[in-house]
């Protein structure tokens, strides 16, 4: 399966794209639009989403975006189950000065963590981008568990930052489908921002 799945479906931009990366692109979009609908099946649409990109990023050497993808399989468990769950969500907030701080520092080590591992122990060719990237993700996505606005810039620096590091791995479709997450980024922002000032 797994040689099926990192075998060329196509070729694209000179670069050959993997059975794993085509199926994650259409997954991603399907949950995306899931998610907008807010339909209960972009859960495990979602958690089957990124075990692709987990296969997609392992074979070309992003380990820290491959590892993260675990992250986001657990998070996809605890979503299903709280959408099932009916767990009512809290409100839209701003993050205050001393979650900044806990989050930057946080931010720092995480990244020089995963750096340090990346370029020890992996063949990572893109040890730093692969390491900041990882980090600001985790920061984020633990900013959207809290509601926090600024979690959507979070998100919108490190998709600016994915675009082309993707596509310098001949991830064209996934590079393609992160610019797509990147304007969903900013019409999240804003939906959350008229949440909050109505809040």
């Amino acid at each position: 399966m797994l040689d099926w799945l990192t075998s060329a479906a196509f070729h694209a931009f000179g670069a050959p794209t993997t059975w794993a990366e085509l199926l994650g692109f259409a997954s991603g979009l399907l949950t995306v639009y899931l998610v907008v609908r807010q339909h209960i099946a972009n859960w495990p649409l979602g958690i089957a989403n990124v075990l692709l990109l987990m296969v997609a990023f392992w074979h070309v050497g992003l380990y820290g975006d491959a590892w993260l993808q675990v992250v986001y399989v657990v998070l996809g468990f605890y979503g299903w189950w709280a959408w099932r769950a009916g767990a009512r969500q809290q409100q839209v907030r701003t993050t205050t000065r001393a979650e900044w701080a806990w989050l930057a520092a946080a931010g720092v080590l995480l990244t020089v963590a995963l750096w340090w591992y990346l370029h020890r122990f992996t063949e990572s060719t893109v040890p730093w981008p692969d390491a900041a990237t990882t980090a600001v993700s985790l920061l984020a996505t633990y900013g959207q568990t809290r509601r926090l606005l600024e979690s959507w810039w979070l998100w919108i620096a490190v998709d600016v930052v994915y675009v082309p590091l993707y596509g310098y791995k001949d991830l064209w479709l996934t590079a393609i489908l992160y610019l797509v997450f990147l304007g969903l980024c900013v019409a999240g922002l804003r939906a959350w921002r008229a949440q909050w000032s109505t809040a």
